[in-house]
């Protein structure tokens, strides 16, 4: 089989390699045999042409980015396939019109490049918004508030092999989850049924396309405004240092109309608090509303209520809440209002998510005992004459195992202190967890990325030894990112070979293209976090203002890291009671949801919104709330025009934002530089 296939040149050859006659729906019914002898669309059929994945790598340089910049945000990683599919479909008629491409792509063609998108921008960044981000915040001293980044070099090389883990791991897996047994995998059938309607009807496909350009096109100009410091705010007289400032702030305090809680420091003098100082502001960027139209509104709607309750009770509280520290000193839980979410509101909020997600992932044992009874059955397509030259072999998952996980094991012992055979041992878990996480991704289409590395942290708290606390901490959090970010790239991996399956393609040819996207997306992740993340102060803040990336994926395991390195005893008596309360709250959340009866349950709290609204700074689940209100009355008042246009305009808000945010970034890093801070 030829690497790289020749893309059609004629009309007749698109109209002979048009989408199947069979819709996806009915094609995911089919048994293994009769997917082969209907619907596989045949060895000559173009799919893995240099166009598709150049335009996949593309497009998947910046959706890596856009992942980055959400996931840092917000903690969700979100699923970059339809947004590739709808992108490349429109990028490609605008390349048609102008002359530079000749013929349309087909819809194999598109399929492969949104395999290679996806896996650029989402296999590559999942340990950046968790492990990464945790690991600076842990470096940040009062000495160096900026903290130390790890090396480019050491970042591309864990990156790129981790990523190559996760495209591997899905290998075994494939043909026994989505040929036999068939399970769902909602989000594959989602892209299958998308690029089905993109190639049916071109007046539909068009209108989506517009919506998604349009979208991005003003979301691209908020960080123009409110993040780029085009502006010359002041020249210091006694030299020539220029210090710069946004055209627009990035918040507005329109609820210090409000009563405040609390107090702050002003001058030295205790102060009553306006809402403002509790981070109750409105921002300016839409990016959270778009986020929160995709999220919905039951998790935005608890994140926004745990969020009041920081600022109103649990904040105010722990200002009064005093602790003795080791040198006898007096100490409050909380010190200032605006640091009560990472004060207070980490201890209470990381934890309901921690027992939340064990104890989900516990209730799922059913798809844990099936995860493993299927491991072995899907064969090799050496022992079935139907599918020889068409799966992906065995010896392809064996060589990539063996590559990455010396790789990985390499780099965790080298740069990490993480020792060698539990380096191999995290590779071995990995393996077993991400069968968990594929069989979950593919029943519910939620995988457990949380549950997973908090298995590993915990697993390995007692595994690595703590002589070290700072080397405990880095250990542990590289640790569990190995297994945190393989097992989920493959889970969302396998949903594009799902969207594939559904459309008749070859998997193998699919695989490749998945493998072609980790080097563009490695790049893209990698000079994308340096540019976002110059130093600690974006994810911790500066003291006064809120951070610009709260990531509270990295928040929650740098609280676990934390707790294991220095021990609880050592902490704030009301955090060790918060952890406690958490830890309470979140089992209490998941058996009650599990006892309700199913018609109940959407009106139950969310354990994922209530947690995150105690570790974010308000004014991300006040955005978040507002694109859930209105995604919700959209669908009310027209449900047909919101499940057409609102993942296009959602995504195409976010893509905007965060593709021009990381220029934003670095011009502000690198061009619009103020003197003092060296930073802006």
């Amino acid at each position: 089989m030829a690497l790289f296939q020749k893309a059609p040149t004629t009309s007749e050859e698109i109209a002979k390699y048009g989408p199947l006659a069979i819709p996806p729906s009915e094609v995911a019914e089919m048994d293994e045999e009769q997917w082969y002898a209907e619907a596989y669309r045949g060895d000559d059929s173009p799919q893995l042409t240099i166009r598709a994945v150049l335009m996949g790598s593309f497009l998947g340089f910046f959706l890596a980015m856009t992942n980055l910049y959400i996931g840092l945000k917000t903690g969700w990683h979100l699923g970059v396939a339809i947004t590739a599919c709808i992108m490349s479909y429109s990028l490609w008629q605008v390349l048609l019109k102008s002359g530079l491409a000749r013929t349309q792509m087909t819809i194999l063609e598109n399929n492969c490049m949104q395999s290679t998108a996806s896996a650029a921008g989402y296999s590559t960044g999942g340990t950046f918004v968790s492990a990464i981000a945790a690991l600076l915040m842990i470096s940040a001293t009062e000495a160096n508030p900026g903290g130390e980044h790890l090396s480019v070099w050491v970042l591309l090389a864990w990156t790129f092999f981790l990523a190559i883990l996760g495209v591997v791991l899905a290998i075994p897996m494939k043909r026994n989850m989505i040929n036999q047994e068939k399970l769902k995998f909602p989000s594959g059938l989602a892209a299958a049924s998308t690029l089905q309607s993109l190639y049916a009807d071109g007046t539909e496909a068009t209108r989506k396309a517009r919506a998604l350009l349009w979208s991005g096109l003003v979301g691209a100009a908020v960080p123009v405004l409110i993040d780029a410091h085009f502006l010359i705010d002041r020249v210091r007289t006694t030299a020539t240092d220029v210090y710069y400032r946004t055209i627009f702030p990035s918040t507005s305090k329109l609820f210090d109309f409000l009563p405040g809680k609390g107090t702050k420091l002003v001058d030295g003098q205790r102060v009553d608090a306006h809402p403002s100082d509790w981070n109750i502001v409105m921002d300016h960027n839409p990016v959270m509303i778009a986020a929160g139209a995709l999220v919905g509104l039951r998790v935005a709607l608890w994140m926004t209520f745990s969020a009041l309750a920081l600022a109103y009770w649990v904040g105010p509280m722990a200002q009064l809440n005093m602790s003795e520290n080791a040198s006898g000193e007096m100490f409050a839980a909380v010190t200032a209002p605006g640091k009560a979410w990472k004060e207070i509101g980490l201890w209470l909020g990381a934890p309901i998510m921690v027992a939340s997600g064990l104890l989900s992932f516990a209730f799922q044992w059913k798809t844990i005992g099936r995860a493993f009874r299927g491991i072995g059955k899907g064969g090799s397509e050496e022992t079935n004459n139907f599918s020889a030259g068409i799966e992906v072999p065995t010896s392809w998952f064996l060589w990539g195992m063996l590559l990455s996980g010396t790789g990985v094991v390499f780099v965790a012992g080298h740069e990490f202190d993480v020792p060698y055979h539990l380096g191999a041992l995290a590779v071995v878990l990995t393996f077993v967890l991400a069968l968990v996480a594929c069989r979950a991704t593919g029943e519910s289409d939620i995988t457990p990325t949380g549950a997973m590395g908090k298995i590993m942290q915990l697993t390995y708290g007692v595994l690595l030894p703590s002589d070290n606390p700072t080397t405990f901490a880095t250990s542990n959090l590289m640790a569990a990112g190995i297994t945190a970010g393989a097992a989920s790239s493959s889970a969302d991996l396998l949903n594009d070979l799902k969207s594939g399956y559904l459309l008749g393609a070859n998997p193998r040819r699919q695989f490749i293209a998945q493998f072609c996207g980790i080097f563009t997306g490695t790049i893209a992740t990698v000079v994308g976090f340096k540019i976002l993340v110059p130093d600690a102060t974006k994810l911790l803040g500066d003291g006064v203002n809120a951070p610009e990336f709260p990531a509270p994926a990295a928040v929650a395991w740098k609280a676990v890291a934390d707790v294991f390195a220095t021990g609880i005893e050592h902490m704030h008596t009301m955090h060790q009671s918060a952890i406690a309360v958490g830890l309470g709250i979140g089992a209490f959340m998941v058996i009650a949801e599990k006892l309700a009866p199913k018609d109940m349950r959407k009106w139950l709290p969310s354990a994922t919104g209530v947690g995150l609204g105690f570790i974010l700074p308000f004014q991300y689940p006040l955005s978040m709330l507002i694109g859930a209100v209105a995604a919700a009355a959209w669908t009310h008042s027209n449900k047909k025009t919101s499940d057409d246009y609102l993942v296009p305009i959602a995504s195409g808000i976010i893509a905007g934002v965060s593709i021009m945010g990381v220029i934003a970034a670095a011009l502000n890093n690198f061009l619009f530089v103020n003197p003092i801070s060296g930073g802006h």
